[in-house]
């Protein structure tokens, strides 16, 4: 049960933050800006590439991980691929992971690891394993890791992960708001320089400064009647999210935000892109999740018994309303089976701003949700 008296109590959200997501959240600008500062003092800016690699292989535990070879995929588009490499292992626990290379990838390739923990045994082989391939390896990880000592100066270019005291508090959640951002940034200036993408460092700072301004809109001090953060999250308690999504941007900020609402909150939800969703998910609002499909029952015990699950979409775009979108056709889809829908659309701006700020919001509805919910 959500408890929604929560929401606007910061003091109360203070003290049930125990894991830092609230304050991840609101410092993602300021872990951007020490990112990029990171990534400049270990060398990237002033890199020199032949060209673009021919395939962008990315490697690491969790989450993070995984949304950072989403986004950098998405944002590279056909320059190069970029492929994530699934680990293999018996447990999720860094030392039972492995990775391997795939048996084409050479010297014309680029290997990026990314993790916020650096004690995996595995990607310090990977890492060897790749400076032997004679692919070129770079590394961000936390300062002085192993991986580090791995390799720093010898197998590739290391740049040291931005983090906060309070990161070592409590076990880092991978879908947490300041371990994106922190293994993200030094990726993007690192794969701007190759000219797969475009990420100068005045591009990184409008992200941060953009990213400052939702933690301006959405912070714990701001009532839910004006926090659209907070509003989603009321939104989706007791509700199963689904996530369409609209615009090339808003695809990896939606699995992201599915991503971080099942780890941080323990909210399933599904996700796909318009206008495919529309045939992908007519069945799932038409089926027992619709809103008027399970009227509510007159004898029910209110105290003893849970409201039954319903489906709510949650439509993310990053294109403007005028344009060719699918967004009236989801409309009439959702309110056909009398399915409630939530809307996100950031301000005009850069592609990356855009990006960053349709993370930052469902990032603190994420948070806010797990809070209230006692997750």
């Amino acid at each position: 049960m959500l408890d929604e008296s929560l929401l606007d109590s910061p003091e109360g959200l203070a003290e049930a933050d125990r894991r830092g997501l609230l304050r991840g959240a609101a410092e993602a600008g300021a872990r951007v800006r020490t990112a990029a500062r990171h990534a400049a003092e270990a060398g990237v800016n002033g890199l020199k590439p032949d060209g673009r690699p021919r395939a962008v292989l990315i490697a690491g535990p969790g989450a993070a991980a995984t949304q950072t070879a989403d986004l950098l995929g998405t944002l590279a588009g056909a320059g190069s691929p970029v492929t994530r490499l699934a680990p293999t292992g018996v447990a999720p626990a860094p030392g039972a992971l492995r990775w391997e290379l795939p048996g084409w990838a050479g010297s014309v390739d680029l290997l990026l690891i990314a993790t916020p923990d650096g004690t995996e045994p595995g990607l310090a082989l990977l890492a060897e394993q790749a400076y032997r391939r004679g692919c070129t390896v770079v590394a961000v990880a936390p300062f002085r890791s192993p991986l580090a000592e791995t390799v720093n100066g010898s197998v590739g270019l290391f740049v040291p992960m931005a983090t906060a005291p309070y990161d070592q508090d409590e076990p880092l959640a991978a879908s947490a708001p300041g371990v994106l951002w922190a293994l993200l940034t030094p990726l993007l200036a690192l794969l701007d320089r190759t000219g797969l993408l475009t990420a100068p460092p005045e591009a990184l700072e409008k992200i941060a400064d953009r990213l400052d301004g939702i933690a301006e809109r959405c912070g714990p001090a701001i009532a839910t009647y004006s926090n659209p953060a907070k509003t989603l999250a009321a939104e989706l308690a007791e509700a199963l999210p689904v996530v369409w999504t609209e615009g090339v941007s808003a695809g990896p900020a939606g699995r992201r935000f599915a991503a971080a609402l099942a780890e941080l909150s323990g909210t399933p939800a599904v996700v796909a892109e318009l206008p495919e969703a529309l045939a992908a998910h007519s069945a799932l609002l038409a089926g027992r999740l619709a809103a008027g499909a399970d009227p509510d029952d007159f004898f029910r015990d209110r105290v003893e018994e849970a409201p039954a699950l319903h489906a709510r979409v949650v439509l993310l775009r990053d294109r403007p309303i005028g344009g060719l979108t699918a967004a009236p056709a989801a409309r009439d889809l959702a309110l056909t089976h009398d399915t409630p829908i939530s809307e996100l659309e950031p301000e005009a701006g850069g592609e990356l701003e855009t990006l960053a700020e349709l993370i930052a919001v469902t990032d603190f509805a994420a948070v806010y949700l797990a809070l209230a919910s006692g997750a």
